[in-house]
């Protein structure tokens, strides 16, 4: 098949793999436009780009995809499918009806659970079971689009939203060249969803991740876990923003108030929550580099009834 390819995170790359490597020709490659790097005003290529240039392909970046001016140049490439792969923008119906077999999307959750922009992290903030790839015929709703093929994976009880995303990122690529073979052969059988069984991952931001001791501790691990890499989660520790990247749940102290220090160790410290308590085992300091709490201890001073938190 002719296959305009439509990505533009790390996330997307694999599955693009999977596409230099079989049989298919792709034909060109659509991502966002390059954004500035750090302070500077270097601009840097989605890893999307990057991997298209190393095998010479042709890469687009349009401001809009449904500008006039594209719009004509994906008629002139004539793909017969166009695979999208978290491109971030939204197609209009005159490129999800431009190929002969449509858009297909890579999507990360099992649909339609988890909708939206930020399936992988949610699943584990939410504590789901399990996860997955669905490949969906696209339509010009939000990730509404008919089940081609759907595969779960079971979370981990320490998964981090970055182990997830990697092997869910490793999943797209082999289901995607599975459902193009059965489009070609005829004997793909889209699948509605269940409207009334759909769930939304909204967008992540870094608000997304200050951390509420009011909360459970076991609530706070997951969101830990499901922000690590990006955006963390995060808290205050006088008055110095302090990135928490691994916890564990033990049990508190009655009484005591949510946020407070209750322990120190000589490798870890134990924070009170509104129900049981967090035992801090990696961390970071703003200003310094990540590490284990034992290595924090040895250069800071944290003492039992200290509070963390920003305070009002």
């Amino acid at each position: 098949m002719r296959i305009v390819f439509m990505g533009t995170p790390d996330f997307a790359v694999p599955t693009l793999d999977a596409l230099f490597q079989s049989s298919h020709q792709v034909v060109g490659v659509v991502t966002q436009p390059d954004k500035p790097k750090g302070r500077g005003t270097k601009l840097q290529y989605p890893p999307v780009k990057e991997a298209a240039l190393k095998q010479g392909v042709k890469v687009y970046q349009p401001e809009k995809v449904g500008e006039e001016g594209f719009l004509q140049t994906l008629k002139e490439l004539a793909p017969d499918v166009i695979v999208v792969a978290a491109f971030g923008q939204i197609l209009p119906p005159e490129i999800l009806q431009l190929p002969p077999y449509g858009c297909i999307n890579v999507h990360a959750s099992l649909l339609p659970h988890l909708r939206g922009a930020a399936p992988i992290q949610w699943a584990v903030i939410q504590g789901d079971a399990e996860s997955g790839v669905t490949i969906m015929q696209m339509d010009e709703g939000l990730d509404t689009g008919d089940i081609l093929l759907a595969r779960s994976y079971p979370l981990d009880p320490k998964e981090t939203g970055g182990s997830l995303f990697d092997r869910l990122a490793a999943m797209g690529g082999p289901m995607l060249l599975e459902v193009l073979t059965m489009a070609e052969e005829g004997t793909l059988h889209p699948v509605k969803q269940k409207e009334e069984e759909h769930t939304y991952a909204r967008m992540l931001s870094k608000a997304v991740g200050k951390m509420d001791f009011s909360k459970s501790a076991a609530e706070l691990e997951r969101l830990i876990r499901g922000l690590n890499p990006w955006p963390s989660a995060y808290t205050w520790l006088e008055g110095r923003l302090l990135k928490i990247w691994e916890a564990e749940v033990v049990p508190g102290e009655a009484g005591e108030e949510p946020g407070k220090i209750i322990q120190v160790g000589k490798d870890f410290f134990t924070v009170q929550t509104g129900e049981a308590a967090l035992q801090i085992r990696s961390l970071q300091l703003e200003g310094k580099k990540r590490m284990d709490t034992g290595a924090f201890l040895r250069g800071y001073e944290v003492k039992k009834g200290q509070k963390l938190g920003r305070k009002e």
